[in-house]
């Protein structure tokens, strides 16, 4: 649908303040946080995620309530600079800053896209020898090439992309239910998880690296840009309006994978911690689903984790795209980036490393350079010579370097954890 077409579509509903008049004008600028959404559900979310519930019950389920409200804090300022600047987060980072320092944050955002990019190959690898059987290095080809038939789908329109988003962002909340339906986990352990903060000192690891799966740095950079496509529907002169429907978006999109990360916790905590049965590797969880709760369920993992791997291996690709677009100016084909980032995940498989720690591994060296976005942005949006009107204002200026000083507090403490054992 052409912007003048939906601008038509939504003009009457302007008038009237009903239900459903709101829902139309609301409509047309579902999307794009949608499709961000799908890196908080990636391969990397079901290895912390998997990982936390089997070795600590629900005790972490704090951590995914509050990582999820930064994520929804962060992405709506991503959200927001996209929509006041006309710019994405990097190339408003080149713009306002220094040459070294602008080659600096790239190398960094280079280094996230890198460990995304390796945790959805990889996990979209598994998620086929799960429901096929076959060998996980052609399991690994053969997502190779599923991912460049999602890339392809960009080519014919944005929003037929997000609607192949959308479709698999169901299927994964669709096979966690079935899940969760299955396993019959205890609502009185849940509800003391997730609202009574604790934490032991072994369990540092893991719980920084559900905050690098949850609140995912190349998806900061990536939101900025995703936003300004639907720029033309309301007009130029209306950003406030735009972000304040943005908004509805991004609370839908991000609390609809909080609901389906907390799942994944919920099902591992139930089956594998209650058990007392030990996991090593997402093949291994889903090969014990199998005599613990039936087939159903075994599958259902699987197939979630495939479709979480494909999806989340396109945004990653197109972040990519647009953190070295914006940072360094280089127009790179979507394609030839797709080729060159799934290298490191083939010799990875071809190594046979074990899954489960590569995937963890890669959402703490996402935790570690999460700081080199978050940092920036809560710095762009707080200038009106960047953000004009929607420059932040103290209470949210406030919020935003609060969570800022948390990430960096929280890799304080992982790299103190790690470096005395």
């Amino acid at each position: 649908m052409t912007p003048n077409a939906v601008r038509a579509a939504v003009a009457p509903a302007e008038t009237s303040g009903g239900l459903w008049e709101r829902v139309r004008r609301v409509l047309p600028f579902l999307g794009p946080a949608f499709v961000a959404s799908v890196a908080y559900m990636d391969p990397g979310n079901f290895a912390t995620n998997v990982q936390a519930g089997a070795d600590y019950g629900y005790m972490l389920l704090w951590v995914l309530l509050a990582s999820n409200l930064m994520a929804i804090l962060i992405q709506s300022l991503s959200a927001k600079l996209g929509i006041a600047s006309g710019m994405t987060l990097p190339q408003a980072i080149r713009a306002n800053t220094g040459r070294k320092a602008n080659i600096g944050l790239w190398i960094s955002a280079e280094a996230a896209a890198m460990a995304t990019d390796l945790a959805e190959f990889l996990g979209a690898a598994v998620g086929m020898h799960i429901l096929f059987g076959l060998d996980l290095f052609v399991s690994a080809l053969l997502t190779a090439v599923a991912s460049f038939a999602i890339l392809a789908i960009e080519r014919r329109g944005h929003t037929r992309l997000e609607a192949v988003i959308f479709a698999f962002v169901a299927v994964i909340g669709a096979c966690f239910f079935v899940e969760i339906f299955v396993a019959d986990p205890d609502p009185a352990g849940i509800i003391h998880g997730m609202f009574v903060p604790q934490i032991t000192s072994s369990a540092v690891y893991v719980a920084v690296g559900m905050v690098g799966a949850t609140v995912m740095p190349h998806v900061v950079y990536l939101h900025s840009g995703l936003v300004q496509h639907r720029a033309g529907i309301l007009g130029h002169d209306r950003k406030r309006e735009h972000f304040r429907r943005e908004l509805v978006d991004i609370a839908l999109a991000m609390n609809g994978a909080w609901l389906i990360n907390s799942s994944m916790v919920i099902m591992a905590a139930a089956v594998f911690y209650a058990g007392g049965v030990p996991i090593d590797g997402l093949e291994d969880a889903q090969a014990t689903l199998d005599p613990l709760l039936g087939n159903l369920a075994a599958y259902a993992f699987g197939i979630a984790l495939l479709a979480s791997g494909l999806s989340s291996s396109a945004v990653g690709t197109m972040a990519g795209q647009m953190i070295v677009d914006g940072f360094m100016q280089w127009r790179v084909s979507v394609f030839l980036r797709r080729f060159i980032t799934m290298i490191p995940a083939l010799i990875v498989i071809g190594l046979g490393v074990n899954t489960l720690d590569t995937l963890v591994a890669s959402q703490v060296v996402l935790s570690l350079v999460l700081p080199f976005a978050v940092i920036p942005l809560v710095w762009l949006t707080s200038r009106r010579d960047v953000m004009g009107d929607l420059v932040n204002g103290p209470v949210i200026r406030g919020l935003a370097i609060l969570v800022a000083g948390l990430v960096l507090a929280m890799n304080a403490v992982l790299l103190y954890v790690t470096a005395t054992g």
